[in-house]
């Protein structure tokens, strides 16, 4: 097969639907498949995939722009910079099937009329939520593809009967995530308190704030936060008002990303409406604790046995982060063992018989 994964985010972020596409995309070239992946960031030595590149104006430079149809957030402004150059770089003919996660403009670039209709297949991922696919409203009723990986069974039981489904989960690399050497002293935490971890965009859907409210009851806690966003000064201002000496901000290269979370002890994520969450696989196969909403979606990924609470009680939050420290230390490797699962190389073979499904 010859596939296409376009994303603007590619080679430019280390995050969870870039990460994800990347993976997939080594998984199937070592398989043997063709596979081309045209993203804004720079080319990257020993990949066994093709890359082109597509400039664009990085989301960054967009966090204050108004928010409108079409132009939801500053990811969708980033998206239509990039479109002028995926029109360039794109040719149809080339491929079999083409992948993106991002609506509405690269999805409708990827699926326009080609003369002959010689337009390949097309995938679209649910790594950001699967509104295009359900809904009737606004640009979303414009969506279309032939095949939908849902990256949750709520996606899947949701879209099934109006697309071509696949089940289909993101994962971890296995290699790299696992447990080590705690408070290794390269990230200079204190070594004589309870680090807690969240890994997270500081906008307003992952709940960074509700974190500083929760940590904030636990004397010797000291909370870490790993990610960057619109609402950094926001979340810097009430930890120094509830965390003083006890927080840490900082953005981290993905070569380090293991090293943090070996570096922690328990994980902390608290948005409510994650379409998957790498982050809780990073975390598990480091063998670090969970403390998460509790919902269907997040039990069908972490298992019955981490900590999670389902209330809005800081309180409770911070109570349920002091028992999952205290949690027996057997349970560290029942952690790992569960992210094996979800290993890239069976995530990556998933993707290549559904995408085979499609184009014979």
């Amino acid at each position: 097969m010859k596939v296409l994964f376009a994303l603007p985010g590619l080679h430019r972020y280390d995050r969870g639907a870039e990460i994800a596409f990347i993976s997939v995309a080594r998984e199937l070239a070592r398989a043997g498949e063709t596979i081309t992946l045209i993203g804004s960031g720079p080319e990257r030595a020993d990949t066994p995939y093709r890359f082109l590149q597509a400039k664009s104006i990085a989301r960054e430079h967009f966090q204050s722009f108004p928010t409108m149809p079409l132009l939801r957030n500053d990811c969708a402004y980033e998206e239509l910079t990039f479109i002028p150059e995926l029109l360039r770089r794109y040719r149809p003919a080339d491929y079999d099937v083409t992948v993106t996660c991002s609506y509405p403009f690269t999805n409708w670039v990827l699926r326009r009329w080609t003369a002959g209709d010689r337009r390949p297949r097309h995938v679209f991922v649910t790594q950001n939520g699967d509104w295009p696919a359900h809904s009737q409203q606004s640009e979303f009723r414009f969506f279309g593809c032939e095949g939908l990986v849902c990256t949750n069974p709520d996606f899947y039981e949701r879209n099934k009967k109006r697309w071509r489904c696949a089940l289909i989960p993101n994962g971890i690399d296995c290699e790299r995530f696992k447990p080590g050497d705690p408070h290794d002293g390269s990230f200079g935490f204190p070594s004589d308190r309870l680090i807690v971890l969240m890994v997270s965009a500081l906008i307003e859907s992952k709940r960074v704030e509700v974190g500083i409210d929760a940590v904030s009851q636990i004397p010797n806690a000291h909370l870490v936060v790993a990610g960057n966003g619109p609402l950094r000064q926001t979340i810097e201002n009430m930890a120094a008002r509830s965390l003083p000496g006890r927080f840490t901000l900082l953005s981290v290269p993905a070569e380090k990303m293991p090293a943090l979370y070996q570096s922690a002890n328990v994980f902390l994520h608290l948005s409510k409406d994650e379409p998957f969450g790498n982050v809780f696989l990073e975390a598990m196969a480091c063998e670090l604790p969970i403390v998460a909403p509790d919902s269907p979606r997040l039990r069908w990924i972490v298992g019955n046995d981490q900590f999670l609470v389902g209330t809005d009680d800081t309180v409770a939050i911070a109570e349920k982060i002091l028992i999952a420290c205290n949690a027996p230390h057997a349970r560290k490797k029942e952690r790992s063992t569960r992210a094996l699962s979800f290993s890239w190389t069976k995530i990556g073979k998933m993707y290549r018989d559904f995408l085979q499904e499609l184009v014979v």
